[in-house]
């Protein structure tokens, strides 16, 4: 009888699986760890649960089947808490119905002290209200708005993913707690009211795996003018869109990795012009500069940027002329620079190698002629 490979490769594999079944690392039914177990229970106890999301949450159910808990298929260990709540966007007058959400306090130490390999948070669309860090190992529990100095700290964490976004009655008054959790390579903290704490830049810069940050509408409103670098090893995404900075660009943005493709600093009050150094950003993808107060010319520079897909520039106060540079963005998809006091001639000239556009915000209330009609996009392959 003639067999496969393929087939030998699963004949192998039962026939592996069979002589080591005793020790069950082949066992198809995973078994939550107790350990895991019991550090889940305490950290229910800190929950308010309206809707009974995580009814399923009790001894009478294997913990790996809890609803929101991911674990491990080989070592049964909890390496995941994905827990976010589903809503309905409001309509104009109405608010958003978060009754149904969790809510009350997360304990997150506990989490990051007895669940040794857990990797992944999500808490994202609820309505928490607190947030618990023990720094000190024996449990005892300090609110964050009066947490001094640690000794010993919660710094073994595997913890790589957070995100406590949306959760719009959430205060932070302190981010002390950031630098113990090393590991982090994504946190997203949007719509956390994050205003009291006046040092989040020195914290977030101590993560040295850190590839993704969100912190808009986080009420921020220090952008640390006086420092020329931050220490961002690894961002690749950062979005600080609608906070209250009210300045002009710090140096350290024009510093950052040289990896950073996606950059948010829209909706903040930024002013000034715009500064040649930030082409020292060579692999941006995304530029959103939206909605502040920037003035002077576009800059003919921009069309520099090789690799830049989104160029958002509206809602500013740009003068003069769109420079014919712009069309040299051959990577580009949208294109907005609607809104601002622009003046000159705009035809089909601006726009000669933007293959790929398929987005262009222009609309102006100044003294803008379009030299070209509507036939004349058709290149451009413009969905709006």
């Amino acid at each position: 009888m003639n067999i496969f490979p393929s087939q030998k490769a699963i004949m192998f594999s039962w026939l592996l699986c069979g002589i080591i079944f005793n020790t069950g690392l082949c066992s198809f039914n995973i078994h939550c760890n107790q350990q895991d177990m019991h550090a889940l229970l305490n950290f229910k106890q800190g929950i308010i649960d309206p809707s009974g999301v995580i009814s399923s949450w009790s001894t009478k159910l294997d913990c790996c089947e809890w609803k929101g808990v991911v674990c491990n298929n080989i070592t049964s260990r909890v390496t995941g808490i994905s827990l976010p709540c589903s809503t309905t966007l409001p309509s104009y007058r109405d608010e958003e119905d978060k009754s149904h959400c969790l809510t009350g306090s997360i304990h997150l130490s506990l989490l990051l002290l007895e669940l040794e390999f857990l990797d992944y948070l999500d808490f994202k669309n609820n309505d928490f209200l607190a947030l618990q860090f023990d720094y000190v190992q024996n449990h005892n529990s300090h609110n964050l708005s009066i947490v001094t100095s640690p000794r010993q700290c919660v710094n073994s964490s595997s913890l790589r993913h957070l995100d406590l976004s949306l959760n719009k009655n959430f205060v932070i008054n302190s981010l002390q707690w950031l630098p113990y959790i090393s590991s982090l390579e994504y946190l997203n903290l949007r719509h956390i009211d994050l205003s009291k704490e006046t040092n989040w830049l020195q914290l977030v810069t101590m993560l040295p795996s850190l590839s993704f940050l969100n912190m808009c509408y986080c009420q921020l409103k220090d952008l640390s003018l006086s420092l020329h670098y931050a220490n961002f090893t690894a961002l690749n995404v950062l979005r600080l869109s609608a906070n209250e900075f009210d300045s002009e660009l710090p140096k350290w943005i024009f510093n950052l990795n040289s990896s950073i493709y996606d950059l948010d600093l829209s909706m903040n009050y930024l002013i000034g012009h715009l500064p040649k150094s930030l082409l020292n950003l060579r692999e941006l993808e995304d530029l959103d500069l939206e909605d502040n107060n920037f003035d002077g010319p576009i800059p003919d520079w921009l069309g520099e940027f090789e690799h830049l897909k989104r160029l958002i520039l509206g809602v500013n106060n740009f003068s003069g002329s769109i420079p014919t540079n712009l069309g040299n963005l051959s990577s580009l998809i949208t294109l907005a620079i609607g809104s601002n006091p622009l003046t000159g001639v705009v035809s089909k000239r601006n726009f000669a190698k933007l293959s790929k556009l398929k987005e262009l915000h222009i609309y102006s209330y100044s003294r803008l002629i379009f030299d070209f009609d509507y036939i004349g996009f058709h290149p451009f392959n413009l969905k709006n």
